[in-house]
């Protein structure tokens, strides 16, 4: 990149607002009150993102007796519910490459009940009349390189073979006739297995949900000391006790209330940025009618959007691990990753040259060495627990509170047999191990990428593990 082109980069961003553009909408809901005094319940959710939304609804949806509790410690969707791309995604294995490998006798029972997922979060929207911009439009995975060609054709082969129909394999001329790019070489495109959406209004909308179903919901709340007594449950928290027969606990990235899951899982800071919308002509240059997700295929990779008022939103490629496992606001914006970022847009997109930033922002996702959920219980099955999705919890995390209910009943369920529910992934080592190797990992991802994806000595080792790092 030349000085000027560098010049223009920067200057695209210069009036880019800090904050999460979901986020930043006039018709965000004021927080309710935070716990004052002590509360008794059946069932207490902590964590007001989609995986304790959902939990909520979903326990009334199965019995509308039952007394349930949410907390949150900031407000209703104000973490990684608020702050991703929207895509809601059918797959519950982290894309269909890593379930067939970690589970390839269950992965077409999988896809499935992935499918039905999909459905019933769609099915939810328009029965409640969520106004979240909910378009069922698909998910094209992209080659930018050539030998990332033959590895889409290969996945899109395994999924033909598994009878999955609606999956299709586009030509680099095919791909262009649906999105114009001088960088895309051929795709794949899901056509019924991811949705678009506005995340932090599906996150209000379900927070009005379960207000209507007489969840009590309280925000700025945050929890603090479990304590399990032979009759009930107690967590503590600034003002008061919550006194519950069950808890779920869908704290995800932040620390959990039970210790033992901690090893686990890493926080990771995931950025994006948002245009300003796009004109008619801006739109022509590029086509996109048919608005679908798209992602390109490289280790370090971009996701992105069009939005309902035809923003683009550009996300991803750079994933940061502060050592200790910290999490903090100061975070949230990485000015060196967005004009990295702006970059890439520019390149992916020359034809929009001149268009400019509306938003920047971070957060921090939860994942874990397999890349898609864990679940599991503690306190003799009094707490349930999901975690890990790194990134792809929009909806997945419905999957996840079905999955804790199940195991808070302890019945047995069709979802409970599955070995994906009954395994946990690997759990990473305690510092600084765990810093070095995920810098390792980084780095050796990074080259891979600028070495037509050869997987070094590192890279095979964990794959000989299990441990997998490919995206």
């Amino acid at each position: 990149m030349n000085a000027r082109d560098a010049r223009d980069t920067v200057h695209s961003l210069a009036d880019a607002a800090p904050t999460p553009f979901w986020l930043d909408d006039p018709d965000r809901p004021e927080p309710l009150p935070r716990l004052t005094g002590d509360e008794h319940c059946d069932l207490l959710v902590i964590g007001g993102g989609y995986s304790g939304l959902w939990t909520a609804l979903l326990a009334k949806e199965r019995d509308p007796s039952r007394d349930v509790v949410l907390i949150e410690a900031q407000e209703i969707g104000w973490a990684a519910s608020g702050r991703n791309g929207g895509f809601c995604a059918a797959s519950l294995t982290h894309g269909f490459d890593n379930g067939l490998a970690r589970w390839p006798d269950e992965i077409a029972e999988l896809e499935e009940l992935g499918g039905r997922n999909l459905d019933a979060i769609e099915a939810t929207v328009d029965r409640y009349g969520i106004d979240c911009d909910f378009e069922r439009t698909g998910e094209i995975s992209i080659a930018t390189e050539p030998y990332q060609v033959a590895e889409l054709r290969k996945s899109y082969e395994e999924a033909a073979k598994l009878g999955f129909n609606a999956v299709d394999f586009l030509d680099r001329d095919a791909l262009r006739a649906e999105v114009d790019s001088p960088t895309f070489l051929a795709g794949v495109w899901d056509r019924t297995g991811v949705a678009m959406l506005n995340p932090a209004r599906l996150a209000w909308g379900l927070k009005r949900i379960c207000l209507e179903q007489g969840v009590r919901i309280y925000e700025h709340t945050p929890a603090g000391q479990l304590t399990a007594r032979p009759a009930s449950l107690a967590v503590r928290t600034p003002y008061g006790r919550v006194h519950s027969r069950h808890i779920a606990l869908g704290t995800n990235a932040f620390p959990s209330l039970v210790r033992r899951i901690r090893p686990y899982i890493v926080p990771v800071y995931d950025y994006a940025l948002m245009t300003e919308p796009l004109s008619a002509e801006q739109l022509a240059a590029i086509g996109w009618q048919n608005r679908q997700g798209l992602a390109d295929s490289a280790n370090h990779f971009h996701y992105f959007r069009i939005t309902a008022d035809n923003r683009i939103l550009w996300g991803g490629y750079d994933v940061l691990y502060h050592y200790g496992s910290r999490i903090h606001p100061n975070y949230d914006q990485r000015p060196e990753t967005f004009r990295t970022l702006a970059q890439h847009f520019f390149r992916c997109f020359p034809q929009l040259e001149g268009v400019r930033f509306s938003h920047t922002w971070g957060g921090v996702i939860d994942t874990c060495s397999r890349f898609s959920p864990f679940f599991g219980t503690a306190h003799g099955g009094r707490v349930a627990y999901a975690a890990g999705y790194t990134g792809l919890g929009v909806g997945a995390t419905r999957f996840g509170a079905d999955v804790m209910l199940d195991l808070l009943s302890g019945e047995p369920t069709d979802r409970t047999a599955l070995k994906m529910v009954r395994t946990k992934p690997l759990p990473f080592p305690p510092e600084p191990l765990r810093w070095t190797g995920i810098a390792l990992t980084q780095r050796a991802l990074h080259r891979a990428d600028a070495q037509d994806g050869h997987r070094n000595l590192w890279l095979r080792t964990l794959d000989r593990l299990g441990l997998g790092f490919d995206s």
